[in-house]
């Protein structure tokens, strides 16, 4: 079974749990980004969101958690490739590290339209 069709995806899926926890052990942005998942997944809790509030929520922690992973991905791969500073090294990683501003700002803008009503009702009245 292990060079199986099924083994090679379950031993695939093994891999990427195993790269999801290193991410979380090693990356200082992810252990960040995670701490801020659990804390506004505890304001869902708190709100009571809807349904679909809870689908674009975990869609912008989903978002930012995979754009920070690929970001530590093409940050680890730039120092090996090249350890001292270059600046189309220097450049390849601002870029990679704007694609999570882009995904982080998502999130924040995500999280307006979720959370803004909950916490200014007044201004929000339909």
């Amino acid at each position: 079974m292990r060079d199986s069709y099924l083994g090679k995806r379950i031993r695939g899926g093994g891999y990427a749990f195993k790269g999801a926890w290193i991410l979380i052990k090693s990356e200082h942005s992810i252990q960040v980004q995670v701490g801020i998942a659990v804390l506004i997944t505890g304001v869902g809790f708190y709100f009571d969101i809807s349904k679909f509030d809870w689908m674009f929520q975990f869609f912008a922690i989903g978002l930012v958690l995979s754009a920070e992973g690929l970001n530590s991905a093409v940050e680890g791969i730039a120092d090996f490739v090249h350890p001292d500073f270059h600046t189309k090294i220097g450049y390849i990683k601002d870029v990679a590290a704007g694609a999570v501003l882009f995904a982080a700002l998502t999130a924040v803008i995500i999280a307006g339209f979720i959370y803004l009503p909950y916490l200014f009702p007044n201004l929000f009245l339909q």
